[in-house]
Formats: structure tokens, C-alpha cells, sequence
């Protein structure tokens, strides 16, 4: 399990939340958009990390 990917993915979530945010408050789509992206390439280093993990498990 890396801690250090964990952190940046969740950083990199909160970032892409409150770009969302911020494009629907602006009313701008492309910030929206890339804030939605943000969060799914975060989304994919946690279950990257979690299968990683289930498979250390699985080999112990």
C-alpha cells in the first residue's frame, strides 16, 4: 500500500471537487468538466492501490 499515492489521489479529488464546483458556479463547462475528470483519475488510483493491496493479502 502506498500511502503517498493514497494522499495525492485524495488531493487530486479534492481539487477536482472544488473545480466542479467552481465551473458551476461561473457557469464555465470546461472547468466543470476537467474537475469531473479530476475526481476519476483519483477514482482510479484508490481501486489501483485497493486491488494492489487485495492482492498482497491474497499472496501472504
Amino acid at each position: 500500500m502506498s500511502i503517498e499515492k493514497r494522499v495525492e489521489a485524495t488531493s487530486k479529488n479534492i481539487e477536482g471537487k472544488v473545480q466542479e464546483i467552481m465551473g458551476e458556479v461561473t457557469g464555465n463547462p470546461a472547468d466543470k468538466a476537467e474537475g469531473k475528470a479530476k475526481q476519476a483519475e483519483a477514482q482510479v488510483t484508490h481501486t489501483t492501490e485497493n486491488i494492489k493491496d487485495e492482492l498482497k493479502k491474497a499472496i501472504d
